[in-house]
C-alpha cells in the first residue's frame, strides 16, 4: 500500500485529552490511549510490524484495554518509560500515514489524528475540499462536489460521504462519478459567481473522484 484509497476527511481517531489538560473520562482517551489508538490506526491501514514489536502492541493493549467493555479516558501507562517509548512509536505510525495522505491532504495530530486539505493554491493538486474551506460562503453544489464514490454490501453505488449517502443507488460507478462531476462543474460556476475566480481556476487540478471499490 503506497497511499490511502478508502479516506473521509475530518477525525480519524477517537478525542483525546491533550497533555496538562484535565482528563474527561467516557469521552476523550488519556494521552496514552490515544497515542495507542495512532499507532492502531496505522495497523488498520496497513502498517506492518515486526514480530517484537507486534508483542509490545499486545502489551500495551493489556495495560490500556485491560476488559472489552472498560471505559476510556481513565487508563494510563504505569512506566513512564513505557509511555515515552509508545509516544516515540505513535510519532512514527504518524509519519508513516503522513506517507500516504491523499494528494491535495495531510495527516495532522491535534486531539485527534484528521485528514485535513491543504489551502496551497499554487500546488500541483488542489483539493476540493480546500476551495469550499477558502470561498466561505453558500455554495449549493458543494456537498456532492465534494463527495466520494463508494459500492454498498448491495452492490449498489452511491456518491457521498464518511456518514450520509447523497446520490444514489447507481448501478455503476462510472454513473456515481459522473453526478459528482457534474457538482464539480457547477461548482466552478458557483465560485465564479460569488467573484472567487482565483479558486475556480484551480478546476484543473482537482483530484479525480475518490471511489472505493470495498
Amino acid at each position: 500500500m503506497t497511499a490511502l484509497v478508502r479516506w473521509h476527511v475530518g477525525p480519524w481517531t477517537t478525542r483525546g485529552t491533550r497533555v496538562g489538560e484535565e482528563l474527561v473520562p467516557g469521552r476523550r482517551r488519556t494521552n496514552d490511549e490515544l497515542n495507542f489508538d495512532v499507532v492502531g490506526l496505522a495497523r488498520i491501514l496497513g502498517r506492518r510490524l515486526s514480530g517484537r514489536d507486534e508483542l509490545q502492541v499486545r502489551l500495551w493493549q493489556n495495560e490500556l484495554r485491560p476488559t472489552h467493555t472498560r471505559q476510556c479516558g481513565v487508563h494510563t501507562l504505569a512506566d513512564p518509560s513505557n509511555a515515552q517509548l509508545l509516544h516515540e512509536t505513535a510519532q512514527e505510525a504518524l509519519a508513516w500515514l503522513g506517507e500516504r495522505a491523499p494528494a491535495g491532504y495531510e495527516f495532522v495530530l491535534t486531539d485527534a489524528v484528521e485528514l485535513r486539505p491543504l489551502h496551497d493554491l499554487s500546488a500541483a493538486v488542489v483539493a476540493v475540499d480546500a476551495v469550499v474551506e477558502l470561498a466561505d460562503v453558500p455554495l449549493p453544489a458543494a456537498r456532492l462536489a465534494t463527495a466520494h464514490v463508494c459500492r454498498t454490501a448491495t452492490g449498489a453505488w452511491y456518491a457521498g460521504d464518511a456518514v450520509c449517502n447523497w446520490s444514489g443507488p447507481h448501478s455503476t460507478s462510472d454513473e456515481a462519478v459522473a453526478v459528482v462531476r457534474r457538482a464539480r462543474h457547477e461548482l466552478v460556476d458557483q465560485l465564479r459567481a460569488a467573484g472567487r475566480n482565483d479558486l475556480a481556476d484551480t478546476a484543473s487540478r482537482w483530484p479525480d473522484v475518490p471511489v472505493e471499490s470495498d
